[in-house]
């Protein structure tokens, strides 16, 4: 028998990965099951596949936790929105690991880069499992620990994936989501005659501009800019263009 609990924390993501993206739409929850958590809809699939075609993707809409035993084994799940890839959740993780428990394992997603833990369980029993919970609920921008306090009665390597990977899909499945906006990060140089019909090319794609440095006396400006990365392809020919080939915009560092 699983006991479960679920707490959800206040507010809702407004997300910046780095500064690359940006949250946009809430999606619809799906019915309601038996034990009062809501499965994936097929509208918030739907809503993903559509997401990765618009340059957008699902995430989670604010930071949850979930908890189940299983054979007497505590595993309490935390699961946040991340903004600023692995960085940012390895901070989080080691902020709500548990030092007492038995074992605090995890993964993460972001774009490409992704990790996980199994923290002394079995190897590939425990953070894999994780880590294919936030795949299989079509996640990205995703940190989750599960945390686990041991009961007395070992659940074998079968147990530990079914427990792991269960708790965490099982939280990832009931959180509410929300659909993210991809953003690409540009940066490039003008000279003092190319600032006037670029920074109008900036206000007409609404773009954000994350940095100015100038440079040889304000002569030069070296700028950063973030926009839709639907638009990415389309704003670059169009700076191109105006300041006749000779900025051409490049991916931030």
């Amino acid at each position: 028998m699983h006991s479960v609990f679920f707490r959800g924390a206040a507010g809702c993501l407004q997300a910046r990965h780095g500064p690359c993206v940006k949250s946009c739409t809430h999606a619809a929850p799906g019915p309601l099951l038996k034990n009062g958590w809501r499965a994936a809809s097929s509208k918030t699939q739907d809503a993903a596949e559509s997401a990765q075609q618009e340059h957008a993707f699902l995430s989670l809409a604010r930071p949850v936790t979930y908890e189940v035993e299983v054979k007497k084994s505590r595993f309490v799940v935390t699961a946040w929105p991340i903004e600023s890839g692995g960085k940012q959740a390895l901070e989080l993780i080691k902020g709500a690991s548990d030092p007492d428990a038995t074992h605090n394992c995890f993964a993460y997603r972001a774009g490409q880069e992704f990790r996980s833990s199994d923290d002394g369980e079995p190897g590939g029993t425990a953070g894999r499992p994780i880590l294919s919970a936030i795949e299989g609920e079509g996640l990205q921008s995703v940190a989750v620990l599960v945390t686990r306090y041991f009961g007395g009665t070992k659940l074998g390597a079968g147990g530990l994936v079914r427990a792991y990977g269960g708790a965490a899909r099982d939280c990832l499945r009931a959180a509410p989501k929300a659909l993210v906006k991809a953003q690409a990060c540009l940066s490039m140089t003008l000279t003092f005659e190319d600032m006037g019909p670029v920074y109008a090319l900036i206000q007409k794609f609404g773009c954000e501009r994350l940095g100015e440095d100038y440079l040889e006396g304000g002569m030069l400006v070296q700028l950063k800019v973030s926009l839709d990365a639907g638009a990415q392809e389309e704003f670059i020919a169009a700076v191109s263009d105006c300041t006749s080939g000779k900025v051409l915009p490049a991916p931030a560092q």
